[in-house]
């Protein structure tokens, strides 16, 4: 399937005000019927902003039509599927089916160390996974997406020729034979204007201005191959990092906070005997359109508390380093 490029248009409003997003979503929300009519449609539910104000915004257009898939690919954050089911199949009463794919997914990755590889995997696995709870549904005729603008200007090459920068597993990925119709109300919109949308639509506040995370998950902050080992200490990290944050006020303050641990060990010593063990990067940004990024200055107590959990409570991590660059010329992620 060749990827549609809708440029937005140059005098397109920025969403910045309540009434800017009502708009929208009046908009969106007619548009969507007329799309969809009667059938129904099938969502990649992340429980990330993106995709979480899709729900919202597909369920205020066609209700019960919505079918919500949560898959777990084994590369979420610690506990990250239990709170979607929570949330959603608890408090929100969505329609939500739960899929754990996690032995699928990392057996596909198994020894594969390239970056755009692991997207490509990733975002075709996906696919597949829909197309197979699809099977199960009636009448399912459209895929939606929590896909935003930076995802299509960081995916698709310029007709000038421009390298692309990265894939998106919900834009790169897809299949030449996709069999259904996207659906991606946002596509146009930068991420400080779906929270606006996000609010305006009555998400909570804690839900619209949560920690952004990439589709491909952990995939692409496990640097190299994946292994089951690396990733949980991964996974270990980056949620004492995130309570350690969320105790010191600084979970709202900052854009962006995450581990990233690369596949190299360096020599370290624990009970006075070496010690060989995984580094685990601290990255911390601020952003208001995902395109440029300033790196955010982390109080040396909360730096140093971080540091003696990290080498204390995680199996594998013998260093903790602070990632102090900028995009450009690092972009966000590592991968």
């Amino acid at each position: 399937m060749a990827y549609d490029v809708t440029r937005r248009p140059d005098d397109m409003a920025r969403i910045t005000t309540k009434a800017l997003a009502d708009r929208f979503i009046e908009e969106q929300v007619q548009a969507v019927r007329a799309q969809v009519g009667d059938k129904k449609v099938l969502l990649a539910l992340s429980g990330g902003v993106d995709s979480s104000v899709v729900a919202a915004l597909l369920i205020k257009a066609i209700g019960k039509q919505l079918v919500c898939v949560h898959v777990n690919h084994g590369l979420m954050r610690k506990d990250e599927s239990e709170n979607v089911v929570r949330v959603f199949g608890e408090e929100l009463d969505a329609n939500l089916i739960y899929v754990d794919a996690t032995d699928r997914f990392l057996d596909l990755l198994a020894g594969v160390s390239d970056p755009e590889r692991k997207r490509k995997i990733i975002g075709k696995e996906f696919i597949e996974v829909f197309a197979d709870e699809a099977r199960k549904q009636e009448d399912i005729s459209f895929l939606a997406q929590g896909t935003i603008y930076p995802d299509i200007l960081e995916s698709i090459k310029q007709a000038e020729g421009k390298k692309a920068i990265k894939s998106h597993h919900n834009v790169g990925g897809l299949p030449e034979d996709l069999q259904f119709e996207l659906v991606e109300p946002v596509k146009l919109l930068f991420k400080d204007e779906v929270r606006v949308v996000g609010e305006a639509l009555g998400l909570p506040h804690a839900m619209v201005y949560r920690q952004p995370f990439p589709g491909p998950g952990l995939g692409v902050r496990c640097l190299g191959a994946i292994t089951r080992d690396r990733l949980h200490a991964l996974r270990e990290a980056d949620a004492i990092l995130r309570d350690e944050f969320d105790k010191n006020g600084l979970a709202e303050k900052v854009w962006q906070y995450f581990v990233v641990v690369p596949d190299i060990k360096s020599v370290g010593v624990k009970d006075e005997s070496r010690y060989e063990g995984w580094p685990a990067i601290i990255r911390a940004v601020n952003t208001t359109d995902a395109m440029s990024a300033t790196v955010e200055e982390i109080p040396y107590a909360v730096l140093h508390k971080v540091v003696a959990r990290i080498t204390a409570e995680v199996e594998g991590i013998n260093r903790v380093l602070y990632d102090l660059t900028p995009k450009p010329v690092g972009t966000i992620e590592w991968e």
